[in-house]
Parts: structure tokens; C-alpha cells; sequence
């Protein structure tokens, strides 16, 4: 994962190595990920969400398109 001050920034950085564009995540995205991701973590039943788990907590972040698909095989 790499962190950058703007999109113009990745931009330029993504040009410079010829490294195509991937999804872009805001700071509130990720945190908001990380934190339902491991709602569970700390109890004895945690898991990993499942699939269609996934897309729902995704698609609330508003991170769609088949990078966010876990059943996806492309990007």
C-alpha cells in the first residue's frame, strides 16, 4: 500500500514507473474498512468475512468495480 498527499500525485508517480492506475482509498475509506473488517476480531468466534459479506461492507464505503469483487479473477 502506498500513501499520497493527492490524486494528481499518484498520477504523476503511476506515469514516471509506467505502473497502471489501481482504486484509489481515502484515509476515512480505509479506516472505515479496517474497523468492519475486525469488528469480531477480538471474540472467540472471529472470522474472516465471507464473500458476500465483503461486497456489503465494501459497496458501503462505496468501493465498487471488480477490484472489490472477491469473486472476481480481473481487475
Amino acid at each position: 500500500m502506498l500513501f499520497f498527499r493527492s490524486e494528481e500525485m499518484l498520477r504523476q508517480w503511476c506515469t514516471e514507473r509506467g505502473v497502471l492506475m489501481r482504486p484509489l482509498v481515502t484515509m476515512e475509506q480505509l479506516w472505515l474498512l479496517a474497523t468492519a473488517w475486525y469488528a469480531t476480531r477480538l471474540r472467540e468466534d472471529a472470522r474472516r468475512p465471507r464473500p458476500e459479506e465483503m461486497v456489503l461492507i465494501f459497496d458501503s464505503l462505496g468501493l465498487r468495480g471488480d477490484f472489490w469483487d472477491p469473486k472476481s479473477d480481473r481487475f
